[in-house]
């Protein structure tokens, strides 16, 4: 059904509209010339219009539905009138939005996912071959935040080709791969064959990795099987259980510092070890015992920080959160760094080979890839 405007009149600094299913919008004065159709260029899509330029009294001189169904209003500056097509208008309407009730894009998920773990994986061709398989593979990862790419090649480097379906990775200094393999004088605990703590990776950055990308290419040692909590779930069991913990949590910065010996640069980053959206959804999860500085809170809450902390840590390896299970040459386990936590079990480097290849993404390129193609399936 065609959604048009009923009708239209004046309400202090804005325009009220009502619409023809009867429901009602205000759109600001400032709001729609800083809108206006004409102020972006054609080609780049950005904003030409210099809103700052105009007063703050800005008003329409004259304003109406035309024939064509268009919002036309004549403005009090500028010698300038704008046309405003409907479907934009209640497309954009801020009025509407801010009544509705939020919805999450996140599915959250706990240890009984290891029962179906074929849920989340997908064949590593589907997504080279087909948008659909791509698109199955980034809604797992955004609404999930966890995938299995399954019998991918076993050979270096060739998750590049599946990785390039999305975008380009994000390099650092560890490389792009680095190498998850057992290392002489390791300057990460992830290049040894000890058990790995759930953590994100990179949380002494001020903008973590968004997603990370695992390719397993041997797993012949004994040992070394994977681990994964999805962190919004257990954030979401504190903030309905208790709430004591997670404000904590969402509101004491912690201290993390990266201390690799073979880097001549020092990174040092507070952020509370949950940060919510603005529409109070959960956004980031940072948490790594092994990466987290001396922390220096107000001495008052050291103690509450302190037990948060470790509340938190002790559920994000609880068994009815966490799920383990094993990767086998030609996998690519994928997730959102900055959601669920990975870890790992040790292995013994006597027994067998491991060797994982691990790359880097950026939350934006698997959000807005998925957005595209959405859009033009």
């Amino acid at each position: 059904m065609t959604i048009t405007i009923s009708k239209i009149s004046q309400n202090g600094s804005g325009l009220d509209v009502v619409w023809s299913d009867g429901k009602k919008s205000n759109f600001n004065f400032m709001w729609l010339r800083d809108n206006c159709p004409s102020a972006h260029d054609k080609d780049s899509r950005h904003r030409m219009f210099n809103i700052l330029k105009v007063s703050k009294n800005i008003k329409p001189k004259k304003y109406n539905v035309n024939s064509d169904g268009k919002l036309e209003i004549e403005w009090s500056e500028g010698d300038h009138t704008s046309y405003f097509d409907p479907s934009w208008l209640r497309e954009n309407c801020y009025t509407l939005k801010n009544k509705e009730k939020y919805v999450s894009p996140y599915q959250l998920w706990g240890s009984s996912l290891v029962n179906n773990l074929q849920s989340i994986s997908i064949e590593h061709d589907e997504i080279i071959n087909s948008d659909e398989g791509l698109i199955k593979w980034l809604e797992l990862l955004h609404h999930k935040g966890i995938a299995l790419v399954k019998n991918a090649p076993t050979e270096k480097e060739t998750a590049f080709p599946v990785l390039n379906r999305i975008s380009h990775t994000r390099e650092t200094f560890f490389k792009t791969p680095f190498e998850v393999i057992n290392v002489p004088k390791p300057n990460n605990s992830a290049y040894t064959a000890h058990d790995l703590r759930n953590h994100m990776d990179l949380p002494w950055f001020e903008n973590p990795p968004g997603y990370q990308f695992l390719h397993c290419l041997i797993n012949d040692a004994e040992g070394g099987d994977s681990s994964a909590v999805d962190g919004f779930a257990v954030a979401d069991y504190l903030r309905k259980n208790e709430k004591e913990i997670f404000e904590t949590l969402v509101s004491t910065p912690l201290k993390f510092r990266d201390k690799d010996y073979t880097q001549e640069s020092h990174r040092s980053f507070h952020a509370t070890a949950i940060s919510l959206t603005k529409d109070g959804d959960y956004h980031d999860i940072r948490f790594s015992v092994a990466t987290m500085d001396a922390l220096d809170c107000h001495p008052d809450i050291m103690d509450n920080v302190y037990k948060a902390h470790h509340r938190f840590g002790n559920l994000l390896h609880d068994d009815k959160f966490q799920i383990k299970f094993r990767l086998e040459p030609g996998d690519i386990f994928s997730f959102n760094n900055r959601r669920l936590l990975h870890g790992r079990t040790a292995f013994n480097p006597n027994s067998g080979q491991r060797h994982l290849q691990g790359y880097y993404m950026d939350r934006d390129e698997i959000i807005g890839r998925l957005n595209f193609l959405k859009k033009n399936v």
